[in-house]
């Protein structure tokens, strides 16, 4: 019934629980759910667990965060993109969010490896999975330099503005929303859900992190994005069911995994 676009099952705080994770998942009505690659170093596991269990697909990709990692080239991400289950490239973008003493202009290798992935998903026709903070303007600025006709994916854990969502929705992006919009604060991004299109959007735990109300703080798992979906209901005043439906059927397409389950 749900898919969960973006968590990250690999985490040693998943790991120790999976066996109690999944049983939670299926009882929720989790039926699909996206594990996100961080580093090359990490894609061996991801992409194992997504081998293991039919309900899981994998992503290729380095954080933009994630500094003394191996450096994936052009040719290694599209080689571990056409393994099988492995139906995106990222998460992958820009963040300014924490500089450390540095200035944007110093940020030129985050840059330089956001336009490589960028490059692999072109070629291998993969949607994109980005990660933006702090640093919206160059995100979109970039994927208009190196997109084009045919690339897509989705903008994940979206706390932008309304413009930043619709620009990437012209670029042929999704917009997904995690357990953030139960919180308190985020009036803005529930107002936002209430006007989007639903076909443009995608529903995420981004789990270890990130648990929704009325669980927030403690360790969030794909079994909680149902509390995401009920909210972006209440914003659209729907029913959780059609959120379920469409947001489900929207990752499928944009993943291109079989409408089943």
């Amino acid at each position: 019934m749900f898919f969960d676009s973006h968590c990250h099952l690999s985490f040693p705080e998943l790991v120790a629980k999976s066996d109690e994770i999944f049983a939670a998942m299926r009882a929720a009505q989790v039926s699909k759910a996206l594990c996100i690659c961080t580093t090359i170093e990490e894609f061996e596991s991801v992409h194992a667990l997504a081998l293991q269990h039919d309900m899981l697909w994998a992503s290729v990709g380095v954080h933009p965060d994630n500094e003394g990692v191996h450096e994936p080239t052009f040719e290694e991400l599209i080689e571990r993109a056409t393994r099988p289950k492995v139906v995106a490239i990222g998460e992958t973008g820009l963040d300014y969010y924490r500089l450390n003493g540095r200035s944007i202009e110093d940020m030129e290798w985050q840059r330089e490896r956001f336009r490589v992935h960028i490059r692999a998903a072109k070629a291998c026709r993969k949607p994109l999975v980005i990660h933006t903070r702090s640093s919206a303007n160059d995100t979109l600025r970039i994927l208009g330099e190196e997109g084009g006709q045919g690339l897509t994916g989705v903008f994940h854990c979206f706390t932008e503005s309304a413009e930043v969502a619709m620009r990437a929705i012209d670029m042929g992006f999704y917009i997904s929303f995690s357990g953030i919009i139960t919180f308190k604060n985020a009036g803005d991004l529930r107002e936002l859900i209430r006007v989007l299109p639903i076909e443009r959007i995608l529903i995420e735990t981004d789990s270890p992190y990130l648990a929704p109300v009325p669980f927030r703080g403690k360790l969030n798992t794909p079994a909680y994005v149902p509390y995401v979906a009920a909210e972006v209901a209440k914003a659209r005043q729907c029913s959780i069911e059609e959120v379920a439906t469409q947001t489900r059927q929207n990752a499928e397409y944009l993943f291109g995994i079989s409408q089943t389950m």
